[in-house]
């Protein structure tokens, strides 16, 4: 560790203007009570390449529950490492507390500020609770690096992170780049470099080496060489990893704007045979090309929009190579979702049902020329939002998707944002009508 890489504000492109309001608040009122306060990761790697971030992410010295004493609207989460989530409406603004890893061999962890511990400014001193010590080095069964973390300063935390473009810091006192780790040097580079071994790293935490070759992808950026000769030696670790993180990770290639990319590279760098080997087998080109539309689809908007669903995505990746297996009509029959899995991921009955919905469906949307009366059945299917969609992605027919667009709004059968089933909703409604109907009922004498 050595003094960190500091651009000031007039050389550097990265203005306020880019930045969440909603997150400039919480930095400001951080650095106001006197706490250390920047903006971290991607929250500074994207705008500085011209991107718009999708989260803002900030880093400080204050405590989980020193923020929490600062923002009625924050909630503490976690079990290993407390975080601070400040919520404004839908949106989450994350705040960590800097980190660092505990030494091998470390015996205790120190404790957590406890909820009644005070703010920077505060007379009264920040209390401590103890915590059971729960630090451990390598994990002998997996191999996995299992050494938890603890509190630590802003260039502890940024040598703990995974590549060097996403430790850059943002920091809101003087509006200058502070890079403890060649952040700014790969940036220019337009290189994915670990931050220390990458072989310490991806044992630390397999997902990594997923991330490592979406990054690159999305950013189209090079790998530094040292990174695919470690995922070749660490690969089956994968296999450790939760199975609903590694779905989650596949959401986000698939909603990123360069999926083809992301899957043929994982591809070539062998994790793709220990997460999902059946997108190895069959007709590729069909993926290919079915990944290729969904791309040019996301490439519409600035952000993911609602409606690429992850009943959509899983279709993109199923459909393609005949995956979805025998198709029932009936709601809830075995055979219409027989896949249970998908290599490591878990996969949604819900959603397979939903992706047979919509497949069925797809028939009965070019029959425009019906009246809209006669249109009420296929109105009040749930998967309808779905089915368009996949009609707008795989079927070059846009006056047949504006036609059930428009019928959609008229309605108000547009899916929430939150992405739950209209139908859903209507359905615990009169439940809960019918239970107060029957509460309110007179017991017979």
């Amino acid at each position: 560790m050595g003094e960190p890489t500091i651009l000031p504000r007039s050389e550097h492109g990265l203005s306020r203007r880019d930045i969440d309001p909603d997150a400039l608040k919480v930095l400001y009122r951080l650095h106001r009570h006197g706490f250390t306060a920047y903006l971290v990761g991607g929250s500074v790697r994207d705008p500085l390449l011209g991107r718009r971030p999708k989260d803002f992410d900030i880093g400080t010295s204050a405590h989980p529950y020193q923020v929490k004493r600062l923002f009625r609207n924050c909630w503490v989460i976690g079990r290993r490492f407390r975080l601070a989530h400040v919520r404004f409406g839908n949106k989450t603004i994350e705040v960590a507390t800097f980190r660092r890893t505990l030494p091998a061999g470390t015996e205790t962890e120190p404790p957590l500020v406890s909820p009644h511990a005070g703010t920077a400014g505060s007379d009264k001193p920040a209390t401590a609770a103890p915590r059971p010590s729960a630090a451990r080095d390598l994990d002998p069964a997996s191999r996995i690096v299992r050494r938890d973390n603890t509190f630590g300063t802003p260039e502890e935390d940024a040598f703990r992170r995974d590549f060097t473009i996403n430790g850059l810091f943002y920091d809101i006192a003087t509006f200058s780049i502070i890079d403890y780790v060649g952040g700014l040097r790969d940036l220019e580079a337009r290189a994915v470099r670990s931050i220390g071994s990458p072989d310490e790293r991806f044992q630390e935490d397999p997902v990594r080496m997923l991330r490592a070759v979406v990054l690159a992808s999305r950013l189209d950026f090079i790998l530094d060489p040292a990174i695919p000769e470690a995922i070749r030696r660490h690969a089956p670790l994968i296999a450790q990893s939760a199975p609903a993180r590694l779905l989650d990770e596949y959401y986000k290639i698939l909603r990123s704007g360069a999926a083809r990319l992301s899957f043929a590279r994982l591809a070539d760098s062998g994790l793709l045979y220990h997460l999902t080997p059946e997108l190895l087998t069959g007709d590729l080109a069909s993926l290919e090309r079915s990944l290729e539309v969904l791309d040019s689809y996301r490439a519409r908007f600035a952000q993911a929009p609602d409606t690429l669903t992850n009943t959509i995505l899983m279709g993109t990746l199923l459909v393609p190579l005949g995956l979805l297996g025998a198709r029932s009509r009936s709601p809830g029959d075995a055979e219409t979702s027989p896949l249970r899995t998908l290599g490591l991921l878990p996969v949604s009955r819900r959603d397979l049902e939903r992706l047979v919905q919509a497949l069925d469906l797809q028939a009965r949307l070019l029959q425009t020329d019906r009246p809209v009366r006669a249109q009420r059945g296929v109105l009040h299917r749930s998967a309808l939002g779905d089915a368009v969609t996949w009609l707008e992605l795989h079927d070059n027919r846009p006056d047949v998707v504006a036609y059930w667009r428009d019928l959609l709004a008229q309605r108000g059968r547009a899916r929430p944002v939150d992405g739950s089933d209209p139908d859903d909703q209507d359905l615990r409604s009169r439940r809960r009508r019918r239970r107060r109907r029957g509460g309110r009922r007179s017991r017979p004498g």
